[in-house]
């Protein structure tokens, strides 16, 4: 007799990343509100849960709530993305030396396969738990369950009673689905959201348990597949499975807001080519080779400045990932839309069209990426992998640019720069 052996997703989540990695070198905020902001300090996008206790939302404008951060000693952080991606690395290394299949879902949240392990696999999941906090110091949530969408369901129950569960639940019966789907409002289901409940509470679906029962093919030809599956899930049917690690992005953006308004073309030439730049370094990462680039720049929204919004697209002479070709196309495209008179707020590079070597045929008649460039590009990412990020670059990249993001309050990059370093004193 064949026994059917159901797939086990787990979900591993760190409770309030960001907020987190910076309590970690600053213990004496346990427990006292913590906020991180996002570009240029410009408004909220991570809290901890003694900063949501006193009501500030995510996306709140930081000028407009300055005084009441102030008035209850709420701790401020700029976005410190080198030291979060740090330990978004670390994160995955922990999970990873236990769990035999992992997907990286986001920098702070790893889908898990983990059937096939001995039960009970509770306590696998645990260990995991333990494991992550021993070589991150990280707190996580792990939920288990026969999809994906119930693994992510039974993470969100590993939050909301995280004093009973101690972090990590199981929804694998029948009972325990029910029990919680019943308590689950609609809008915090994978997949839903909160757009999509204003369309269901007509229907007179306002939980998880009420989505669950509906008929999926009714619902997913009146809203979408997406909602389809969801339904299939959250009734035990595997429609996702983890997904292949590595696969190429297709596209490729690197996009700021300026720490200043910036006037001049000059200004923007910097930082159009710091930009390309950095893409270009995530495309040779990736092994893809670029003939595709978009450059736009804009001023800002708000205030009574000229408004002014323009980008284009620029088509590169051959497929390459050499940051000077891009350059080159990417600042021609610029000097085409500038326009005097503006204070721009912000720019943005898109490589599009990305190929990978031996996708596309090579025209005998026109030239191709030289086998030096190669070789240059090489040399720049050994030497920017040991040195730091732009220590070789282009001319046109300057070393501290005027127009930067604004970080009034970035924490030291403890475990990246070695000038930063955290210094402990024994007395």
């Amino acid at each position: 007799m064949r026994v059917e052996c159901k797939p086990v997703f787990g979900l591993v989540d760190v409770n309030e990343f960001y907020c987190s990695v910076e309590r970690i070198f600053r213990p004496e905020l346990k427990n006292k509100p913590v906020v991180v902001l996002s570009n240029s300090d410009g408004c909220i996008v991570a809290r901890s849960k003694e900063a949501k206790a006193l009501g500030l939302k995510m996306g709140e404008p930081f000028f407009k709530i300055r005084a009441f951060i102030e008035k209850h000693d709420v701790s401020v952080f700029s976005s410190n993305y080198t030291l979060y991606g740090e330990f978004s690395h670390r994160l995955s290394l922990a999970i990873s030396s236990l769990a035999p299949a992992v997907e990286a879902y986001s920098c702070d949240e790893s889908f898990v396969r983990l059937d096939g392990l001995p039960e009970p696999l509770k306590d696998v999941a645990k260990a995991i738990q333990a494991r992550v906090l021993q070589w991150t110091a990280l707190p996580v949530g792990i939920g288990l369950g026969h999809t994906k969408t119930l693994a992510k369901a039974a993470q969100h129950a590993s939050k909301v009673w995280k004093a009973k569960t101690g972090g990590v639940v199981d929804l694998r019966s029948k009972e325990a689905v029910e029990w919680l789907l019943r308590r689950m409002p609609v809008e915090e289901v994978w997949g839903v959201g909160r757009r999509m409940k204003d369309n269901l509470q007509p229907l007179g679906i306002t939980t998880a348990w009420e989505l669950a029962q509906c008929d999926p093919r009714v619902l997913g030809k009146k809203f979408s597949v997406v909602l389809e599956r969801t339904i299939r899930e959250l009734n035990g049917e595997q429609c996702l499975d983890l997904e292949p690690v590595g696969l190429p992005k297709q596209s490729i953006c690197c996009s700021r807001s300026f720490g200043e308004r910036v006037t001049t073309l000059q200004g923007l030439r910097e930082a159009v080519a710091s930009y390309v730049h950095r893409a270009a370094g995530k495309l040779r990462a990736q092994k893809s080779l670029c003939t595709v680039l978009r450059v736009s720049i804009q001023t800002s929204f708000f205030g009574d400045d000229p408004k002014y919004a323009q980008g284009i697209t620029c088509t590169l002479p051959y497929p390459t990932d050499d940051t000077r070709v891009l350059t080159g196309a990417a600042l021609r495209g610029l000097e085409t839309i500038f326009r005097e008179g503006m204070r721009y707020s912000k720019a943005e590079i898109l490589l599009i069209d990305l190929r990978r070597r031996g996708e596309f045929t090579d025209d005998l008649f026109t030239i191709n990426q030289p086998a030096r460039s190669e070789a240059l590009m090489l040399v720049m990412d050994q030497v920017n992998r040991r040195w730091g990020r732009e220590c070789l670059r282009t001319a046109a990249v300057p070393a501290e640019p005027e127009w930067g993001m604004r970080r009034d309050y970035l924490s030291p990059s403890y475990m990246t720069d070695f000038n930063q370093l955290w210094k402990v004193s024994c007395r």
